[in-house]
């Protein structure tokens, strides 16, 4: 018999191609999977049975028809939720919009997946506004990590990372402003990509900071966030941020291997600017290793240090946020959580210099890096700086947030990929960052698959209760 939690997009697709499956029982059968386990797990806020087996039948019907769509045909995903589904509301996990009314449109992402036949169950937890959390504080509770329920799931897109690890899902949708999809991505042992800006529409997506968001695919292996992006990529010309350039198959190279790439590592982003926990910094040194037993030629490379990129960063961040929530923080502010109002409340005391120094900033340091990856065909360095903590341990989840490497690439605007690098000794996932030039994903994935492929990581699972 099929087990559907274990099937990859690659796999489910082409068994739903076959007929081998069908997109009924495998949405049947993810359901019950999330009704029986994400009691203990929280990873949906809105779980959609009745609308997921409508949109499955009709994927069945066409399939059988002979109008298949591609690899997403009859395959379920998940929807962070401050992604729009028509006639769902979104509530981005906030009291404020606990009442909200459903949906009048699709997001632009959601719509592409609509059409591409993906079967949408429902939508995922949040951090509060994609920025303040984990909260107990909040009309939900939030997310919990499937390796180990007591601890951080990473966040904000925390509840789609929480559902792919627990094989409720095969694909999920985030979004990522300072690292809210690879941190999930991170700490749930999954690929997680925050493309280079403008690659993905964010039309119908509730914006936390509208120069640093990104909208990114969320997956168990590389070649299936490969084919996810291939579905989300494209330029749509309602978001003034999107990119009028042509997107190529991502899974075009995956087979291609590493042998000659050369490889940069930004070591002094965790061994030197911050000090990575001694296992998140060996699983980084193995993955080295592994590549340079595969051809690739790695070196150390060097960029302006870390603190600079994060300050920046947070503040046009707190700036454009605050800016977003002012008339609600002046009419509502007890309807935040605490840690969204002590978060997004910092960017009313930000001053308008420090926010245009800081995108002159964000202007050399995208140059500084171009001028780096001249001559090199990917860069790796941490996600994550140390391992997920407890969710009951606020000190150290607080200590966590500025402990990570991801905000660089949020500010600069360069794709972005986390990949597992293996577990702790605690059982707990290690990771690492794959990043290239702007609008080169598809090498990112060409050498993260290679890398998966020879490390196997990805085969490993978390046991559900």
């Amino acid at each position: 018999m099929t087990d559907f939690a274990e099937l990859s997009i690659a796999e489910a697709g082409g068994l739903l191609r076959a007929r081998k499956i069908s997109p009924v029982e495998y949405t049947q059968a993810l359901l019950d999977r999330i009704v029986r386990h994400d009691g203990a797990l929280n990873a949906f806020l809105r779980l959609m049975p009745d609308e997921a087996l409508a949109a499955a039948k009709t994927a069945e019907a066409q399939i059988m028809a002979g109008d298949w769509r591609g690899p997403m045909h009859g395959v379920p995903y998940a929807l962070k939720d401050i992604i729009d589904a028509a006639g769902v509301p979104t509530t981005c996990h906030s009291k404020i919009f606990a009442d909200a009314k459903a949906a009048s449109a699709d997001a632009h992402v959601t719509g592409l997946l609509r059409r591409a036949g993906a079967i949408l169950l429902g939508k995922t937890s949040t951090h509060e506004f994609a920025i303040g959390g984990p909260s107990f504080d909040l009309p939900w509770p939030p997310a919990r990590n499937p390796w180990n329920r007591e601890h951080f799931p990473g966040g904000s897109s925390s509840g789609s990372g929480a559902a792919l690890a627990a094989g409720f899902v095969p694909a999920a949708l985030g979004s990522d402003t300072g690292g809210s999809v690879r941190n999930p991505a991170s700490f749930c042992g999954l690929a997680g990509m925050k493309p280079t800006y403008g690659r993905v529409s964010r039309r119908g997506v509730f914006p936390l900071s509208y120069s640093l968001d990104h909208v990114g695919p969320m997956t168990r292996t590389v070649a299936d966030n490969a084919i996810l992006l291939n579905v989300l990529a494209g330029h749509d010309a309602a978001d003034p941020g999107s990119a009028d350039r042509a997107a190529p198959d991502f899974s075009a190279a995956l087979e291609r291997g590493v042998s000659g790439l050369r490889i940069g590592v930004i070591r002094h982003f965790f061994d030197g600017d911050l000090h990575a926990d001694a296992e998140m910094k060996c699983g980084i040194e193995n993955a080295l290793d592994v590549l340079r037993g595969l051809g690739a030629k790695v070196r150390d490379i060097a960029l302006t240090p870390l603190g600079d990129y994060a300050a920046a960063n947070r503040i046009i961040l707190l700036s454009e946020a605050f800016a977003i929530h002012e008339t609600w923080f002046r009419e509502r502010p007890q309807d935040y959580g605490s840690s969204t109002r002590r978060r997004i409340g910092g960017g009313a005391f930000i001053r308008a210099a420090d926010y245009v120094n800081a995108t002159r900033v964000k202007a050399r340091l995208a140059c500084e890096f171009a001028d780096t990856m001249r001559d090199i065909d990917v860069a790796i360095t941490a996600s994550s700086m140390d391992l997920p903590a407890r969710l009951d341990d606020p000190e150290a989840l607080e200590h966590g947030y500025g402990r990570q490497a991801r905000p660089p690439f949020n500010l600069i605007g360069a794709p972005a990929l986390a990949v597992p690098t293996g577990f702790s000794s605690s059982g707990l996932p290690l990771s690492m960052q794959i990043v290239a030039k702007n609008f080169d994903e598809a090498m990112i994935y060409r050498v993260a698959h290679a890398y998966e492929q020879a490390a196997g990581w990805t085969a490993r699972r978390p046991k559900l209760a």
